[in-house]
């Protein structure tokens, strides 16, 4: 069957099928289906059951002809047999018959050039809801003729049975490359649906379209130039790149082409945890009527949001379409950027709080992926915690890291121009427990000088372990924060952690030394001592 055809055997099979409905149709839906209820601001709660978050172990890629030699196999990337795929997919089609189901248009690629028309079904009308804020939504005379090329199919309410069905237990969430399918059942956490298209988008852009896809953020200025932020949970990425004077382009995915940058989504997927109007006011305010929040709790006796409350998961979320937050770019598409940022918290206080990086240290550093959680409360972890994830999201990468940095090293040397920025939002003056958190003034005043060229007018001296180019001034900032070494008591202890962490990154790059080239491999920092 073609895609097409399965849409039609799964509406025509169903008791109900609801296509294309508005938001408000579907919040009405969700409420009488007793799916959620709403809050004080209008927007619809609604829990995700069993899971709370992605199942990493529990995703898995068809091998066949097209990916047994392409995708990168190993603890990201589980294979699936095709045909144990084509018995699933039946069962699963099968599970919706007489059941009523929630289908809708989408695409992603905000660049009409990488347009990735997309249809998908649900057992749900909140799950739909969140699909049509998440995703890009076509003009309502588009869907008349829209041929779907990808196709997502989600079924949390059926379980599959691991030894018949080749899956690791009950729930899964299956790609097929060379089908155009992705496959998920046995969970409710509608971020599978979201990741599986970026895993996708991962995939068909570098590997045909020469296109960079990145798990990141990118704002424009009033100048017209684009600026990309990357970073891990904690960096600050959302934060530094919701700027008043810069529109947003988008806060998670894009793809970076020959003359552009473009989000791949239609809208934010934010965490909420601790979500304030004071600290997240674009955040706070966008989650009204139409938004979707799971997993929150009520303040007792109100309808009003907790969001101190994690008794479900930390993880709770806002699905949201982004024209809920206002300056914002339309379409999502900017020019090829003049500066990226790369965001950690390098919580053993050792990297400076802004350096300028060279196109083989931005290959080594995309590939490491760093920042550092602090200490836990764990009896006996008394220090920082290193985390190193592949291009700032291995968990999405369907092809070896050394692919995407290669690209990346490419557009640099095709656009010299480029600034590539190490940003460090972490500990100064020592590592967690004895230093400090850098304060967010003085980061946004070093973005802000890198962003309008001011430090183009300063000397810079090299880091002795990393190699990077550290500013000596910087407007805003006090000069003695800028070498990290300087702010340390303990000159000694300083180079100590610093040779730690460098031989941290050379430990964690071993897994994808055969996949680089020598330009990436000869940009590791390295050890030093101190006289």
């Amino acid at each position: 069957m073609t895609n097409k055809e399965i849409v039609e055997k799964v509406v025509n099979g169903a008791a109900e099928a609801f296509i294309n409905l508005s938001p408000a149709e579907l919040v009405r839906h969700a409420l009488i289906n007793g799916e959620g209820t709403l809050n004080d601001t209008g927007a619809l709660m609604a829990d995700t059951g069993e899971f709370t978050g992605r199942s990493p172990k529990d995703k898995f890629c068809v091998v066949d002809g097209k990916t047994e030699n392409t995708v990168w196999w190993g603890d990201v990337n589980h294979k699936f047999d095709a045909v144990k795929f084509d018995s699933l997919l039946n069962k699963v089609l099968n599970h919706y018959k007489g059941k009523r189901i929630y289908s809708r248009d989408a695409y992603a690629c905000a660049d009409d050039r990488y347009k990735l028309k997309i249809h998908v079904i649900n057992e749900t009308a909140y799950h739909n809801l969140f699909c049509y804020n998440l995703f890009l939504r076509p003009e309502s005379n588009d869907t008349t003729n829209f041929e779907p090329e990808w196709l997502i199919i989600n079924a949390p309410s059926f379980k599959a049975i691991a030894a018949e069905d080749g899956t690791r237990q009950h729930n899964f969430s299956i790609i097929d490359f060379s089908r155009k399918i992705i496959l998920v059942g046995g969970s409710g956490y509608t971020g599978e649906m979201k990741k599986g298209i970026f895993t996708v988008l991962n995939y068909i852009l570098p590997e045909e379209r020469g296109v960079l896809s990145m798990h990141c953020s990118a704002n424009i200025g009033k100048e017209g130039d684009t600026a990309i932020f990357f970073g891990l949970s904690g960096t600050g990425k959302t934060t530094l790149s919701a700027d008043p004077d810069r529109k947003l382009i988008g806060d998670d995915e894009h793809g970076w082409a020959s003359d552009s940058v473009f989000n791949f989504e239609g809208g934010c997927y934010a965490k909420c945890v601790d979500l304030t109007p004071e600290k997240e006011p674009q955040i706070f305010n966008a989650i009204k009527f139409g938004a979707l929040l799971e997993n929150t709790r009520f303040i007792p006796g109100t309808s009003t949001v907790d969001y101190t409350n994690i008794s479900v998961t930390e993880n709770t979320r806002a699905a949201y379409p982004i024209n809920a937050i206002d300056n914002i770019a339309i379409p999502s598409v900017g020019k090829t950027p003049e500066n990226i940022f790369f965001l950690t918290a390098d919580a053993f206080g050792v990297l400076p709080p802004i350096s300028k990086l060279s196109v083989g240290q931005a290959m080594y550093s995309f590939i490491s992926g760093y920042t550092a959680k602090v200490a836990g409360t764990e009896a006996g972890v008394t220090e920082p915690q290193a985390t190193f994830s592949a291009c700032f999201g291995k968990a999405f990468l369907p092809l070896h890291p050394g692919k995407y940095a290669k690209m990346l090293g490419e557009k640099l040397k095709a656009n010299p121009d480029i600034h590539v920025w190490l940003i460090n939002t972490g500990w100064t003056g020592g590592a967690y427990g004895v230093g400090s958190r850098m304060k967010l003034s003085f980061t946004r005043a070093m973005i802000t000088a890198a962003l309008t060229g001011e430090l183009k007018k300063v000397a810079f001296e090299q880091h002795p372990v990393f190699g990077y180019q550290m500013p000596k001034s910087c407007p805003n900032v006090p000069v003695e924060l800028l070498n990290p070494r300087n702010t340390w008591a303990d000159k000694s202890a300083y180079d100590a952690q610093a040779n730690k962490l460098a031989e941290m990154f050379v430990k964690n790059f071993e897994q994808y030394a055969s996949g680089v080239e020598t330009e990436t491999l000869s940009a590791a920092p390295k050890a030093t001592q101190h006289s």
